[in-house]
């Protein structure tokens, strides 16, 4: 199956999160929320779960409610580059429009998954939003005493370094996006999780922004998920995010 085409789609550019306790609830949220977003996601707890059924499931629950959705394949791969081109070219089947791996596996682990699918949008994960200045100093990846500006200093490094190496995406936190823009230009697509409506739990993100604020500072397409997923009704709860975050003209 092909990717769907997505000429004027003028959706929110929200990827909703289906990390659903079980598949037959994945493709509810999926078929509910696809008139409302651009893009859905299936993350590594479900796609372990539920395979590949995962993603097809998904991408036709999305036609049956009439708007085929691009999909984000969310693996987050990290090994070392054969390997990850070799897990890369094991996901081709599905012609995921967008693949995660990490940005700190390094330029040649990136380049192998980028030349492995050459058709998908490889994705560099720079630094987690479930994490802080002080927990990055922990795991070594910052120097003691650091604080958010070196957090932010990391996200543009890895940035840039991945996109040099043929990533042509980046998921970065609403924090980080500005900078990174500036740092990789125009034609990357920013991807920013930790997005939070005005008065939403936070859960276990650190650092985050409401969605409104995460485009203005540069991003193209936001993850959310539980304040989507989470709610009584999903689709409502699409619509509404979506609705105040629609641009003048009509567009997201």
């Amino acid at each position: 199956m092909a990717p769907p085409s997505h000429a004027g789609d003028t959706r929110a550019p929200i990827a909703v999160a289906l990390d659903a306790p079980e598949l037959a609830v994945a493709l509810d949220w999926a078929r509910a929320v696809a008139p409302h977003v651009s893009t859905l996601k299936v993350g590594l707890e479900t796609y372990l779960r539920d395979g590949d059924d995962a993603v097809w499931g998904a991408r036709r629950a999305a036609e049956d409610a009439g708007a085929p959705c691009r999909l984000f394949l969310d693996l987050k791969l990290h090994d070392i580059p054969a390997t990850v081109a070799g897990a890369a070219r094991s996901v081709a089947r599905l012609a995921p429009d967008y693949l995660t791996v990490h940005a700190s596996g390094g330029s040649a682990m990136v380049r192998a998954a980028a030349d492995a699918l050459p058709d998908t949008r490889i994705v560099a994960v720079t630094v987690l939003t479930s994490l802080g200045a002080e927990d990055l100093v922990s795991v070594g990846m910052l120097p003691p005493g650091a604080g958010p500006a070196e957090v932010r200093e990391l996200a543009v490094s890895l940035a840039v370094a991945a996109v040099d190496a043929g990533a042509r995406a980046v998921v970065c936190s609403p924090e980080e996006v500005a900078g990174i823009r500036a740092a990789v230009g125009p034609d990357p697509v920013l991807i920013t999780p930790g997005v939070r409506p005005a008065g939403a739990d936070a859960g276990d993100q650190r650092r985050v922004a409401t969605p409104e604020e995460a485009l203005a500072r540069g991003a193209d397409l936001l993850v959310i998920g539980r304040p989507i997923t989470g709610a009584d009704d999903p689709a409502a709860a699409a619509a509404r995010i979506a609705a105040g975050i629609r641009r003048p003209g009509g567009e997201s």
